[in-house]
């Protein structure tokens, strides 16, 4: 039986959130901006440390707030089912604070209104834009130790534009979603097959 994790990937307009998906997907990036309106799935299986896994990883448009309550979860389309994912991926820019800010408060709302009784979920803070470090408005340093030591979460920063840490990133969210294996530091992932946004093909 092929285990399936949920992923959910958050963040404020134009971190790259949908960029960060395609290029650790299709190796694909686009200068072109489009806001995301709707929510995408998408549904890869990778293989990692030796198992196959299938992940359902969805791309959610801006949000105003978490959603509080289960009336608030499904009575929105953007918001089914983030109450009881397995993992949570929240996207800032390193460049812009506002962005930062935001990942603040959904973190904050997470913790707080996850389904009572569901499994406490890895939540991974990631700075975008890398390849843009001078105009970042903070060090990666103070960034990394308020994340990890204050709010107990996991933190790294990558590039979806050169493809910089994408695939780590994914890694690091399977560890954390598996809890299991991943004190070896060789362990590895590769997609299987042929992706596509809502199907895998098996090779």
């Amino acid at each position: 039986m092929v285990e399936t994790l949920t992923v959910a990937v958050l963040g404020a307009p134009n971190v790259g959130k949908t960029a960060i998906i395609r290029q650790f997907l299709y190796h694909d990036f686009t200068e072109k901006y489009s806001p995301t309106e709707c929510r995408y799935t998408y549904r890869p299986s990778v293989i990692f440390n030796g198992n196959v896994y299938d992940l359902k990883v969805m791309d959610v448009p801006y949000l105003t707030a978490f959603p509080a309550n289960s009336a608030q979860e499904w009575s929105d389309l953007k918001s089914r089912g983030l109450r009881n994912t397995d993992a949570y991926v929240l996207v800032y820019d390193i460049c812009n604070p506002e962005s930062f800010e935001y990942v603040k408060m959904i973190r904050q709302q997470i913790q707080e209104n996850r389904t009572s009784g569901a499994n406490e979920a890895p939540i991974i803070v990631v700075g975008n834009k890398r390849d843009q470090q001078r105009q970042r408005f903070m060090s990666r340093r103070a960034l990394s130790v308020l994340v990890k030591k204050s709010w107990k979460c996991g933190y790294m920063e990558c590039s979806a534009k050169y493809n910089w840490h994408i695939v780590l990133l994914f890694k690091e969210l399977l560890c954390g979603a598996l809890a299991r294996g991943c004190k070896n530091n060789h362990s590895t992932m590769r997609l299987q097959g042929a992706l596509h946004r809502n199907r895998c093909c098996l090779m």
